[in-house]
């Protein structure tokens, strides 16, 4: 690779550590108080939230390293794009949420959007 390429890739490298770091991270920190996800899931009607809850935050982490280190890029990006496409249409669904919680899910929600066009712009890189 020469010079002017690899400046060229500096911008990419670093999205992709900070956004899978990122991910990681907070996923990580599901497994402080899965219960509590673990309650939200089935609150959102997600079928065996004891088994998927926990599968899913496990499938972000790992998801979101292999994003940050560029490793089976094409599985982690899909993985990623899997899970906030997943995740944001269901868990995040402000449109039904009470008063209480319209402004808290209607955050995450766009939250989770930018951070999947983010993950599709990877995706897009894994493939080429």
């Amino acid at each position: 690779m020469d010079e002017s390429s690899e400046k060229a890739d500096r911008p990419s490298r670093l999205g992709r550590v900070v956004l899978g770091l990122g991910l990681a991270l907070q996923a990580s920190e599901d497994f402080r108080d899965m219960g509590d996800n673990v309650e939200y899931a089935e609150s959102a009607g997600v079928p065996m939230p004891d088994l998927v809850a926990p599968f899913a935050s496990g499938m972000m982490v790992a998801s979101g390293l292999g994003l940050a280190c560029w490793r089976f890029p094409r599985l982690a990006t899909g993985g990623v794009v899997t899970f906030l496409t997943l995740v944001t249409a269901t868990m995040h669904d402000f449109w039904n949420a009470d008063e209480d919680s319209k402004d808290g899910e209607r955050l995450a929600f766009f939250g989770n959007l930018a951070m999947l066009g983010g993950a599709l712009v990877f995706l897009r890189e894994a493939y080429r």
